[in-house]
This record gives structure tokens, sequence and C-alpha cells, in this order.
């Protein structure tokens, strides 16, 4: 999933450091209470005076997010990106939103770009992967898998997708072995692995 990010600040003819300060403020309590409509209408108001302040536009990308807009969440998160083109973050949201619309090519180039950024960004890896199946690319799929799998070890999902793509790739002694391996930490997804697949980790030679 995205990560929400701690944007600097940004000011605007007729809203000062400290009314901008404070209303950051009132909108996070707001959502710390789950009033989450009430803190969307401050951040709009903070947008309509202060249309770069990267806090708000995430926010506002977030809450379209949970109502499944994705167009409107592209549409803030966009902004964010011209804004903080440097930010590893700014281009995983990006990606993350652009893939769930289908736009693949997109999402690539803005996983690609985190991680040229913060090379150890595993959630990017993940990502990546994740596209490069959906164009049809094992191999290369595999590959960002793997450096997924490095840099979260514990995390079963990128050991999941990673023997999904062996199979795919009629590497069955390779998926095997990753389904053992998630029998010692995460026993359930290696069990629904067998199931899927039909392999058995008692079959590997």
């Amino acid at each position: 999933m995205p990560v929400e990010t701690q944007a600097m600040p940004s000011t605007a003819a007729g809203m000062s450091r400290l009314d901008l300060f404070l209303q950051h403020w009132r909108a996070k309590i707001l959502l710390f209470v789950g009033l989450r409509p009430l803190a969307r209408n401050v951040f709009l108001g903070i947008l309509e005076k202060s249309p770069q302040d990267q806090l708000a536009l995430n926010s506002m990308a977030y809450d379209a997010m949970q109502a499944s807009d994705w167009v409107q969440a592209l549409n803030y998160f966009e902004k964010v990106l011209a804004l903080s083109p440097d930010k590893s973050n700014a281009h995983f949201n990006h990606a993350f939103v652009s893939e769930e619309l289908g736009r693949l090519e997109d999402a690539e180039r803005g996983f690609l770009a985190a991680i040229a950024i913060e090379e150890k960004m595993d959630r990017a890896w993940y990502g990546l992967g994740l596209v490069l199946i959906r164009q049809g690319r094992l191999e290369d799929a595999l590959a960002a898998l793997k450096r997924n799998t490095q840099l979260q070890p514990m995390s079963p999902f990128g050991w999941y997708q990673l023997a999904r793509v062996h199979v795919d790739l009629k590497q069955t002694n390779e998926a095997l072995k990753v389904i053992r391996h998630l029998k010692g930490f995460e026993p359930k997804v290696a069990a629904q692995l067998e199931r899927e697949t039909g392999l058995l980790v008692g079959h590997l030679i």
C-alpha cells in the first residue's frame, strides 16, 4: 500500500505558517478520532488557499483511495510527484495507483524511479514484480521478486508470488524449494501454495 509521508508545510498568500500549522493539527486530530469527513473538509480548505500543500494533497489522495476513486487519487498523487520528484514515496504512491488503474507502463516507470532513489525499498520491488507478472515478463518479475525477498525475508507475499512465477516458468523444483522455505515460518501460505499448484514438498528432488 502507499505510504503516507510527512510533507513539509507550504505557504501561500492568505495563509500564514501558523495558520497552516494549526489547520494541519486540526485535521490530524480529526483523523485520529475517526472523523475523516471533517478532516477532509479541513484539507480541502487548506488546498483552496495553499494548493501545493503536500500533506493535504497526500491526505486527499488517501481519502479518494478509501472511496475506490482511483482516478481522483492519481490526480492528487500526480501533483505530489510534480512537487517532490526526488522522493521515493512520491514515485511509489503514483505507481501503486497507476497499477490499480491498469496503467502498467506508468506503474513500471514509477516503481523503477522509486528504486533508483531508494534501492532498498522492498515494497517497490514487490510492486514492480506484480506489474511485470501482469505484463507477462516472468523472468524480469522473478528478478524483482528475488530482490524483494532478500530485503523482506520474513514477509510471505514476495515468496508466494515467487513460487507462482517459478510454476508458470515450469521451474518445478525451484517452486518446491520456495514452498519448503515458507513451511519454516508461514506454513499456512505454504499449504495454500501446495493446494493451488498441486506441488508437494515431499516431491522435492
